[in-house]
């Protein structure tokens, strides 16, 4: 009997050039930078409902990564067909199922309608972290059952594409092993070195270069100790250190531009329309392609 292998602990199955370059959404005609946004979008939304249900960032983090893999390639999911409000619930709902903080759909369908009230802006949420509880928000009977049915749906789409291979390696326990090894805690900067470092593991989520997707964990908890090291003064060994990690010059200079890029993209997202941060749902996507300019952005 041929024996089962498990996932690895330590490494993905990274996304191939061609599901890269040719997405579903993009057959239906989004365009890339549109596409992008959208991306960007949803893993804003799971993000502040990961947040604001209290789930580990570990969770959220799957959950994000998981939604990632599902819009990638011509057999994946399309902004225009699966709703980044339900993708977003059912990623939740996925992720967290198995894990030892499991959220009903109730919970989530609750976190994320209040959210959708925002208009995009969540730093609202951000500053409810803590005072919030989905028991404040409401949303009826009717409305609960059409979108928890949506959220089974996505759910199943999501497992159909990813061939119910959901697991996920992160990057945040490699991340403080790697200090640990680089004797970074003996340092008085050692703590705000490992938050800087944390921060751009969670700004990796966010990237549109999709890092998650094409690099391993390994690799962007270098990149993140390499930024972050230079961001507060750190010292770290004056040899090439990250090779010990599996990780060349030319990756890591890769990545490090990445991280700092992020910042520039969510002006870039924010400009385009008109400084509104509105989600990009599958209503709004389709008034884009509809008008062929929506507030500054072109649909061609």
């Amino acid at each position: 009997m041929a024996s089962i292998s498990q996932p690895s602990q330590l490494a993905n199955p990274l996304a191939t050039v061609a599901k890269l370059e040719t997405t579903a959404s993009q057959l239906q005609g989004i365009p890339q930078d549109i596409e992008h946004f959208a991306r960007f979008d949803a893993a804003r939304l799971t993000q502040a409902a990961g947040i604001l249900l209290r789930l580990p960032q570990e969770i959220i983090a799957q959950s994000i990564i998981v939604l990632q893999r599902f819009y990638v390639g011509a057999d994946g999911g399309s902004w225009l067909e699966q709703d980044l409000l339900n993708s977003s619930a059912a990623s939740l709902y996925l992720c967290a199922k198995p894990s030892e903080t499991p959220v009903s759909a109730r919970q989530i369908l609750t976190v994320l309608s209040y959210l959708e009230s925002t208009n995009g802006d969540f730093s609202r949420a951000a500053q409810s972290d803590g005072d919030f509880s989905p028991a404040d928000w409401h949303i009826t009977q009717g409305q609960y059952e059409v979108k928890r049915d949506q959220l089974y749906l996505a759910e199943s789409d999501i497992l159909r594409v990813l061939g119910f291979q959901t697991h996920v390696a992160l990057p945040y326990t490699l991340c403080i092993n790697y200090l640990q090894t680089l004797e970074v805690f003996s340092g008085l900067e050692g703590s705000a070195l490992a938050k800087r470092a944390f921060a751009h593991l969670n700004s990796a989520l966010l990237s549109p270069q999709l890092l998650c997707l094409t690099h391993q964990p390994s690799a962007i908890a270098t990149a993140a100790i390499y930024l972050a090291a230079r961001e507060v003064d750190a010292k770290l060994p004056e040899v090439e250190w990250w090779e010990v990690f599996d990780v060349d010059r030319e990756e890591l200079g890769f990545l490090v531009v990445a991280l700092l890029s992020l910042e520039g993209f969510a002006l870039e997202r924010q400009e385009a329309f008109g400084g509104k941060a509105a989600l990009l749902t599958q209503e709004r996507l389709r008034l884009v392609l509809e008008a062929g300019v929506a507030n500054g952005v072109s649909a061609s």
